[in-house]
């Protein structure tokens, strides 16, 4: 269960730019970007995408060594992905797939007999004919025709 809890560790969120977001960021932003495997992106431990720009709160130090909290703001526009990076699996970009436990089959369980779509005769009521006329008439004041 330790262990369990150890791998579900959250370590926060990876913000991919579009390229040319970053090329329009340029220097301002190298300091900021971590390289991947699947390219360059932001990592911080915190994110807000609640209005036009995106707020992201990344953990820094500085020459000294004084622990800082930095909030990077960018526009939502240049944002192409976000992604919650957790420890408990492989980061990437493929389909998951699993090995099936032993003793059971990596096929999906074939449909109940019961499951079977049931077709069931409809009815629908026939609209019945207003039995009386409509009523038609002259509004007062206005020219006969």
């Amino acid at each position: 269960m330790v262990e369990d809890a150890k791998h579900d560790r959250f370590l926060g969120y990876a913000v991919f730019l579009y390229p040319q977001a970053l090329e329009i960021l340029g220097e301002a932003i190298r300091p900021y970007l971590h390289d991947g495997p699947h390219g360059p992106h932001v990592l911080c431990g915190a994110i807000d995408t609640g209005g036009a720009l995106i707020e992201m709160t990344l953990q820094g130090r500085t020459a000294e060594g004084q622990d800082v909290e930095i909030e990077l703001m960018i526009p939502t526009g240049m944002v192409r992905m976000i992604v919650s990076a957790r420890s408990d699996a492989v980061f990437g970009f493929g389909p998951r797939v699993y090995a099936p436990e032993p003793g059971t089959s990596a096929l999906p369980p074939a449909p109940l007999a019961s499951a079977q779509p049931v077709s069931m005769p409809v009815e629908f009521a026939r609209p019945v004919a207003d039995a009386v006329p409509p009523v038609t008439g002259k509004l007062p004041g206005t020219p006969e025709g």
